[in-house]
């Protein structure tokens, strides 16, 4: 009697090929290549830099790539599918840095040498500092310097926050605290005022300065209006305003909001004050203009008198904006305790040249 296979078992004969028939040939080692619905694995990666992924070999016209080069870490871009072992292969090939362009990612994003010496350089903020007080160390008196690129936002000051006489740099804040007090009021300066306001600053003339220090309300109004402009070292001299005191950053402030938009001057006033320092006479543009380059644009405004009742000596001081070469400075240096003048004005240039020179080397 012959024997006859059961009907169940057929089914199940059946229902094998056709399992089988629906599963995706193997790879190479016999495993199968994942369907489209495969959970995604932390570690994958799309292909990259133009490789061809391994398992699109099964396209037509594709070459699936070399098992070498997996090996080898080249191809970092292994899909969902890939095995835990292909994974932690990629992930070691990663972290030995062997992907050029993974490699070159992190240099750019954390700053290796590489990427430094592609980008912006850094301010040597030690160097400089050592720079300047070796200097100073050999000059007599005392000297603050502050700095501030618009452009690039890059500041440094020594001795900035400390206190120096004015002398006649405090004409520009005499100006803007004037021209602020009437923009309140809705008004401008007269014909008058506009002409003391021009040989104050222009010529430094005194007398000027002393009827437009009167219309500001001498010492309380000058301090009333640095708190808007928030001068918190600055305090005027109740009526002489030659013996004001300030301070580089304070003055560096100021500058600031004669420069910049946000600003409680508007836009025809703070353009006012720079047109005059930009053209005061050529006999009064040393002092931080010696830190230009040709075809720099410079608003500048100087300070120098003997002292006898606020210390010894002279005091030299120079602020103002210079703009060009793809930067926008405002420096102020003061100075008190020179022998002269002329010494006075040499220490304030070398200042404002070295501080000035070093900002520029920042993206040269």
């Amino acid at each position: 009697m012959r024997y006859k296979t059961p009907a169940c078992v057929l089914a199940l004969v059946a229902t094998g090929a056709v399992l089988s028939a629906s599963l995706p040939p193997p790879r190479e080692g016999g495993r199968y290549a994942p369907g489209p619905f495969a959970p995604y694995h932390r570690h994958h990666r799309p292909p990259f830099s133009g490789e061809v992924h391994r398992d699109a070999g099964r396209a037509p016209g594709i070459t699936p790539v070399d098992r070498s080069r997996k090996r080898a870490g080249t191809d970092a871009g292994t899909d969902a599918g890939t095995d835990a072992g292909t994974a932690r292969e990629a992930g070691t090939a990663r972290e030995a840095g062997t992907d050029a362009g993974t490699k070159a990612g992190r240099d750019t994003g954390t700053g290796t040498k590489a990427g430094r010496d592609a980008g912006t350089r850094l301010l040597d903020r030690p160097r400089l500092t050592r720079k300047l007080r070796a200097y100073l160390a050999r000059r007599p008196g005392r000297t603050g310097v502050m700095i501030t690129d618009l452009r690039t936002d890059e500041s440094f000051g020594a001795g900035e926050a400390s206190l120096f006489v004015t002398a006649s740099i405090v004409k520009v804040n005499i100006l803007a605290g004037l021209l602020l007090t009437r923009q309140r009021l809705h008004r401008g300066l007269t014909g008058g005022e506009r002409a003391l306001a021009s040989r104050m600053i222009r010529h430094s003339d005194n007398r000027a300065a002393g009827a437009l220090y009167a219309k500001l309300g001498f010492g309380r109004g000058l301090d009333r209006v640095n708190r808007v402009f928030a001068l918190r070292r600055t305090r005027a001299h109740p009526t002489v305003w030659g013996g004001s005191r300030t301070s580089p950053a304070d003055q560096v402030r100021l500058l600031r909001d004669l420069a910049i938009a946000d600003s409680p001057l508007n836009t025809a006033n703070r353009s006012h004050v720079l047109r005059l320092m930009e053209t005061v006479v050529p006999g009064q543009r040393w002092g931080i203009g010696a830190a230009a380059l040709p075809g720099d644009r410079v608003a500048i405004k100087n300070g120098w008198v003997p002292l006898r009742h606020q210390g010894h000596g002279w005091a030299v001081n120079s602020i103002g904006r210079i703009t060009g070469h793809g930067h926008d400075y405002l420096v102020a240096v003061c100075s008190q305790g020179h022998p002269t003048m002329d010494a006075g004005v040499r220490t304030v240039e070398h200042v404002a040249r070295t501080v000035v020179a070093a900002m520029r080397r920042i993206d040269s």
